[in-house]
């Protein structure tokens, strides 16, 4: 590919200063640890993410998981069915309102939790970053996704 010298008007639009690239690159290098970590637990990083939410807060509905993790019912539902025919959770109808369906983990599903506790420190050893850095970090990613939900 032949590049062209470029002024500094053009340098808005090259691909290493777009934020969105920086994000989107981090994102796969991430998810890519991840699936190596979570390849014993036999979960995909859509399912860790949905076993966070349960493991901090059991008998939940549908609907709270979505919020928690930004997800339409549409992308949720395939996942808790995975989750549910593996065994780690149960889905019923809520009593009080039948349209509401309550996700609960089953007891392999709680057991997990046990074998997925290093994975927090396993991420943060391969990124080399203190504890205070990443949470600097992701305190910062969570307000830049918060103003960007807000325009």
């Amino acid at each position: 590919m032949k590049t062209t010298p470029t002024s500094p008007v053009d340098a808005p639009l090259h691909l290493d200063n777009q934020l969105c690239f920086a994000l989107y690159s981090t994102n796969l290098a991430l998810h890519k640890l991840y699936r190596q970590l979570l390849a014993p637990l036999n979960l995909t990083y859509p399912q860790y993410l949905v076993m966070l939410v349960l493991w901090e807060k059991d008998d939940v509905t549908v609907s709270d998981i979505g919020e928690r993790l930004f997800l339409d019912s549409a992308t949720l539902t395939p996942l808790l069915k995975r989750l549910e025919s593996a065994g780690l959770l149960i889905r019923q109808r809520s009593r009080q309102d039948e349209r509401q369906v309550i996700v609960t983990l089953s007891d392999s599903g709680r057991a997990l939790a046990h074998e997925a506790k290093g994975i927090p420190d396993a991420v943060g050893r391969v990124a080399a970053c203190n504890a205070d850095s990443l949470a600097l970090l992701k305190q910062e990613l969570e307000t830049l996704r918060q103003q960007l939900h807000r325009a």
